[in-house]
């Protein structure tokens, strides 16, 4: 790409945002604090950055936020003596970026009141969203791509920053259907300089195909995913020797049992954007020997568990933190497979306009709804899982289907207005958001969600 990346986009806010950004990170070499979402985009995002300020030979210090916490960030910059990177959140708290005393750079692809008219900010202030030069950063940029874009804007050697763009990419679910606008320029490039290696495989990852298909939470397959035993006869009902890796079986066994797997699926009224996500397109990264969906599954493991850090220490090379990492990926799988079968085998509850659970899991509690909304509960409405905090605030994920989103589904706008009725705050995507709430506010949160949605064009319909 000879002319680099000034000119994959078009619209002019696109080169000044990111030249104004690039401006205040080059003319401050200094300590930086990177302040980052915890979940597997944010984990993502925050090592890019960090191996950017690395390279840079700035030292750096990355600090996780684990919900909409408004407040926190506020009192983790009073509390900085320097520049700052805001990174997958922060969005809604432009307000406050003027008041730090010293450079502020936020990289976040969620939509923002009053989107793509920012207000008039400070110099020392760079706010870089792709809402503004007219990329979807629900489906088009994750705010791992985002910065890894911004390190190429830094360095053109950071485009080896490759496989923790794709990471938080496909952890927000960018990659169904195939990588798409900005996303698919970037997967592409990275592919022409070998970084990236694409391949058709089986979304299957583990010991044996039997333990692959038993842990399997994407696709989870209804009566099969958690049920060693049941997953071993179903694959030697096949002819398949269910002791064999995924990775040595034939073409002709890959396609037999991706076949059966997708009839299941199908037969539990799985759409088919999620049955085929099985088997399909997938990316290589060579430098790692790893798919890019096993990386994803990492560093979104260490931040469900609360060790983000953990997370950014794996991208920065660290074998401790590779040893952790793959450890607690394994415990992430097992507590997504506890809550979809509590979700398989109880359900879960209704109102006119949305479905609801809770989790005693509360940092799987957003990924398990998004798993269910995929491969367990009908297409119509969206689902909003509930975290108690105890003495403390309640956590809510709120997510829906691409489908919804066409027919007017905006669940940004409702975790916004239903928190902030209830003395909360929320925000996100249209198709994937969340919400802080006060204790014992849930009940009044669901009333105003449910009218909310009520209101909002077809968004409760019957799916298309």
């Amino acid at each position: 790409m000879a002319s680099g990346p000034e000119a994959l986009v078009s619209h002019a806010r696109y080169g000044e945002e990111f030249a104004k950004a690039r401006e205040l990170v080059l003319g401050h070499p200094k300590r930086w604090r990177v302040i980052y979402h915890y979940d597997g985009d944010g984990v993502a995002a925050a090592s890019a950055l960090l191996r950017a300020f690395s390279r840079l030979g700035y030292p750096a210090q990355a600090t996780a936020l684990f919900g909409v916490e408004r407040e926190r960030f506020a009192a983790l910059a009073r509390s900085t003596p320097g520049p700052i990177v805001v990174t997958d959140t922060g969005s809604s708290w432009l307000d406050l970026y003027p008041e730090h005393p010293h450079p502020v750079v936020v990289l976040d692809h969620h939509s923002y009141p009053g989107a793509p008219e920012s207000p008039g900010l400070p110099k020392h202030v760079a706010f870089v969203n792709p809402v503004d030069w007219g990329v979807d950063g629900m489906n088009e940029l994750s705010a791992s791509s985002l910065a890894w874009l911004f390190t190429v804007f830094l360095d053109p050697a950071n485009w080896d920053n490759a496989p923790w763009g794709l990471s938080g990419a496909i952890h927000d679910r960018q990659h169904v259907g195939g990588f798409r606008g900005l996303n698919a320029t970037l997967v592409e490039e990275a592919r022409r300089r070998s970084l990236l290696e694409r391949r058709r495989g089986l979304a299957l990852f583990g010991r044996s195909v039997a333990e692959a298909l038993a842990q399997s939470v994407d696709p989870y397959v209804r009566g099969i995913s958690g049920r060693r035993d049941v997953a071993e006869r179903f694959v030697r009902d096949l002819g398949v020797d269910p002791a064999r890796r995924p990775t040595e079986l034939t073409a002709e066994e890959s396609e037999r049992l991706a076949r059966a797997v997708q009839d299941r699926l199908r037969a539990a009224n799985v759409l088919p954007e999620f049955a085929s996500m099985l088997k399909g397109e997938r990316w290589f990264v060579p430098a790692l020997g790893m798919d890019a969906e096993e990386i994803s599954n990492l560093q979104n493991a260490t931040g469900r568990a609360g060790i983000p850090g953990v997370g950014v220490a794996y991208a920065l090379g660290d074998p401790v933190a590779a040893e952790k990492a793959r450890a607690t990926e394994a415990d992430w799988r097992s507590g997504l497979l506890r809550g979809l079968r509590r979700i398989e085998d109880g359900g879960v509850r209704s109102m006119e306009a949305l479905r609801w659970f809770e989790s005693p899991e509360t940092a799987l509690a957003g990924t398990q709804a998004g798993l269910a909304m995929n491969y367990l509960l009908p297409s119509d409405l969206p689902v909003f899982v509930f975290s108690d905090g105890g003495e403390g605030p309640t956590k809510i994920s709120a997510r829906g289907l691409v489908r919804q989103v066409d027919r007017g589904l905006d669940l940004a706008t409702v975790c916004r207005t239903a928190a902030a009725e209830v003395g909360g705050e929320g925000g996100g995507h249209r198709v994937a958001s969340g919400a802080t709430i006060p204790p014992g506010t849930r009940d009044r949160f669901l009333e105003a969600a449910n009218r909310e949605l009520a209101r909002q064009p077809r968004s409760s319909g019957a799916a298309a």
